[in-house]
């Protein structure tokens, strides 16, 4: 495992110096293109446009970029094929299909027991909310029996009690 999230940091970083590679593509073309006089490359082609003299660079300043560019581009090339040659050999389709197959099996095993989870979880959600219930039930009619007025103590039977002790005590 922590050798594939190697192998996934060596694409990622290979990603990034593509990227950066094509932006210096980019960028070289756009200054070429930008910074470049006309030149009348063949006696049959006449140059039909002319640039303003501060829209291009002269040609001694011109190759120098030129070569800083292709510098730059060669460099960062290098630094892809590095990373290229530095990419672990595939495997065989034969050992991915069976890694693959793997790890399907694992991910159903896995899924029955999470399955057997929740389905456990709810026998028990279902167990003690019927305890709560029967508890709340069993409550409330003892609460409905003591405030009951047909009741023949009525919560009297106590105070008689309660009255016949006061009697004994009185009495000794």
């Amino acid at each position: 495992m922590l050798q594939e999230l190697s192998h996934m940091d060596r694409i990622t970083q290979l990603q990034d110096e593509i990227q950066q590679l094509l932006m210096i593509m980019s960028t070289s073309i756009a200054y070429l293109t930008n910074r470049a006089n006309f030149m009348q490359v063949s006696q049959e082609i006449p140059i039909t446009k002319q640039r303003n003299p501060e829209k291009y660079d002269t040609p001694d300043v011109f190759e120098a970029n030129k070569k800083e560019l292709v510098t730059d581009l060669i460099r960062k090339a290098k630094q892809v094929e590095y990373l290229i040659n530095s990419l672990p050999e595939p495997e065989r389709e034969e050992i991915q299909a069976q890694r693959l197959q793997q790890l399907e099996d694992e991910m159903q095993l896995v899924n029955a027991e999470y399955i057997q989870a929740v389905d456990r979880l709810k026998t028990l959600h279902a167990q003690v909310t019927e305890l709560l219930r029967s508890m709340l039930t069993e409550v409330d009619e003892r609460l409905a029996d003591d405030t009951d007025p047909l009741n023949d103590t009525g919560g009297k039977a106590e105070d008689n009690l309660m009255d016949s002790e006061d009697q004994n005590v009185l009495m000794a």
